[in-house]
């Protein structure tokens, strides 16, 4: 095996099923799903690692993996497809007189793919979720973690005690160095909170790795066992604040959020040619917008075609809006199509869906406890003058007769 030294190099899950986004990841992993008009979500950590002069990443694929491996590719649209590095599907496999299997955990995942880390006998990990929006410096944290020795080094975000809840929180001694992690605590002490991206050195990592595996009581997972182990065992793991934007788009109501963030003033720049974010664009015409249109504070993405009213909306590429249709606080996925009289308001429709002549999907806020976004989900057809309410998943054209 020839071995190509590097200092870093990252591992990109991106096998969730996303099941708290429903419909919507039906036929798709999280990591590829549509995101602000003209990105998938895993075009953030992979224009990261470019930016960031990481030039070899490991993308770990499970679920759905078809389109995601196809969007991905050689890396190309991000810079990735370097002659000593570049991207690499990595699906589960099984080896000669062995039984396969799924990765079952974050860390048995990384343990499968040890042969292809040695590679390029790395000093260090990166360890990276394919479904988190944000823009990040990875050699800035990279650094701090080789300054101070770490064996790990997390990225944390400062929340809300409220939201401290959701997340693993990291406890800081007057040292500097993370002394507790308490996952999801009913009673948080702190409120920095892990955003699941570490640094590891190599040797370490991957002798904890080893051990874990060994471990029948384990759930191979980082946050849930190498993490606490390796706090167990005395190792020095620094805590590495992060300030800028970041949002895990896991749940319908965050995903909608994200997209509307992008009609706000966030310190999400998308326009800085410092720091890109690329992604896999299809060639498309410019988009058009009729004599009877309407466009006001939104994304419009290549291919459209808008005969009707759209406000406070993203709408990705080839998304069609009909004469007298309205499109409002809503985000449109590649190819839907709203036909002509047909009213969208808070909700998101996915890839290729039909909103019929005269039907009516969402409703806007009015308090009640049941409110939600309502969500249709990819290729499904909503019938002409069908109603879907607000906080409705709709999998399946046969749900929404008229």
């Amino acid at each position: 095996m020839v071995i190509l030294k590097k200092n870093c190099i990252a591992m990109l899950l991106a096998g969730g099923q996303g099941s708290r986004l429903y419909a919507l990841t039906a036929k798709v992993a999280k990591p590829g799903m549509p995101f602000g008009g003209k990105y998938r979500i895993i075009d953030f950590p992979l224009s990261n690692c470019a930016n960031s002069g990481i030039d070899t990443v490991g993308v770990l694929t499970q679920y759905q993996p078809l389109q995601l491996n196809r969007y991905v590719g050689s890396g190309q649209p991000w810079d990735l497809d370097t002659e000593d590095g570049g991207v690499y599907i990595l699906p589960p496999y099984q080896s000669a007189g062995e039984r396969g299997s799924w990765f079952s955990g974050t860390a048995n995942a990384i343990y499968q793919n040890i042969d292809f880390i040695e590679m390029y006998d790395p000093d260090n990990v990166l360890i990276l979720s394919g479904d988190h929006i944000y823009k990040m410096d990875y050699a800035k944290m990279l650094r701090a973690h080789e300054e101070a020795g770490a064996a790990c080094t997390i990225a944390v975000i400062q929340v809300s005690m409220e939201e401290a809840t959701r997340f693993g929180i990291m406890n800081v001694g007057e040292n500097g160095f993370i002394e507790e992690f308490e996952e999801k605590p009913a009673h948080p002490k702190s409120d920095l909170a892990s955003m699941g991206i570490y640094i590891f050195n190599w040797k370490k990592l991957r002798q904890a790795l080893i051990d874990d595996e060994n471990d029948p009581n384990s759930d191979k997972d980082f946050g849930k066992n190498i993490i606490p182990k390796m706090l167990a065992d005395g190792e020095k793991l620094l805590p590495y604040r992060f300030e800028g934007y970041w949002r895990d788009v896991g749940t319908i109501t965050s995903l909608w959020d994200a997209n509307m963030d992008m009609l706000g003033n966030t310190s999400l720049n998308l326009f800085d040619p410092q720091w890109p974010i690329r992604a896999r664009s299809p060639i498309r015409p410019p988009h058009f917008a009729g004599s009877n249109a309407h466009i006001e504070h939104s994304i419009v993405t290549e291919g459209c075609v808008i005969d009707g009213q759209v406000d406070n909306s993203v709408l990705s590429a080839n998304v069609t809006v009909g004469a007298g249709a309205k499109i409002s606080y809503s985000v449109l996925m590649p190819g839907a199509v709203v036909e002509p009289g047909a009213v969208v308001e808070y909700a998101i429709l996915g890839e290729r869906a039909v909103v019929a002549a005269g039907a009516h999907v969402g409703q806007q806020p009015d308090g009640s406890e049941g409110w939600g976004v309502a969500t249709v989900g990819p290729d499904v057809r909503v019938a002409c003058g069908a109603k879907v309410p607000a906080g409705a998943m709709i999998y399946d054209s046969e749900e929404v007769q008229s």
